[in-house]
């Protein structure tokens, strides 16, 4: 995979675990779609709310030639998401879902008439 992701840590420690996780993910987008350009994760623990726990939020942008897709897995409520692992599971399961979907519909598309290759030899 020839593109640039970049991992931002916001409130958290960062751990060779964790980078881990969060590479191995990236990896797994490629079987999404191949066209990846760039990308940016984001783990951040905004609220440190004794009463409810520690929630984390994970946001992810992949840039593609066609489209651009941003998840953002900001769950206050979500227990689940207590789990740093967890939480970045959920949102790059949000961005394969995103992925396949521009996918599927790039491959739907036939290619334009007007696009370049085709010469209009009636004008």
């Amino acid at each position: 995979m020839n593109n640039e992701f970049q991992v931002v840590f916001h409130n958290i420690d960062q751990t060779n675990a964790i980078a881990d996780a969060v590479q191995k993910r990236i990896s797994k987008l490629e079987r999404y779609c191949e066209h990846i350009i760039t990308g940016r994760v984001v783990l951040d623990s905004p609220h440190n709310n004794h009463h409810k726990g520690k929630v984390y939020s994970v946001g992810v942008e992949i840039h593609t030639p066609s489209k651009e897709v941003r998840v953002n897995q900001d769950q206050h409520d979500n227990h689940a998401h207590e789990d740093l692992y967890i939480a970045i599971r959920d949102a790059f399961n949000a961005a394969e879902r995103q992925l396949k979907s521009i996918e599927k519909k790039r491959r739907k598309t036939p290619p334009h008439k007007d696009g370049p290759g085709f010469d209009d030899e009636a004008a």
